[in-house]
């Protein structure tokens, strides 16, 4: 008696592929992004939470989401 797990052709042998292409390069500028905030929030919090020009929490989530395409921009240019 044979069973094996590689059948073509089935739903989840695709989404464990697709998983394996295009998540690795996301979760990595995720993690990479995130160190660059904890370093970029501690230099600039003061500022941001003075309120002078946003929202702190919109500045924070903003600097967030700069530091995730930065991070996405390294991953690709090396």
């Amino acid at each position: 008696m044979k069973f094996s797990f590689s059948c073509a052709g089935l739903p989840l042998q695709d989404l464990i592929v697709g998983a394996s292409v295009y998540f690795p390069p996301i979760f990595k500028a995720v993690m990479l992004g995130f160190l660059i905030w904890l370093v970029a929030h501690r230099l600039l919090r003061d500022w941001m939470y003075s309120g002078e020009i946003w929202h702190p929490m919109l500045m924070d989530l903003s600097l967030f989401t700069l530091s995730v395409c930065l991070g996405l921009a390294l991953l690709i240019a090396w």
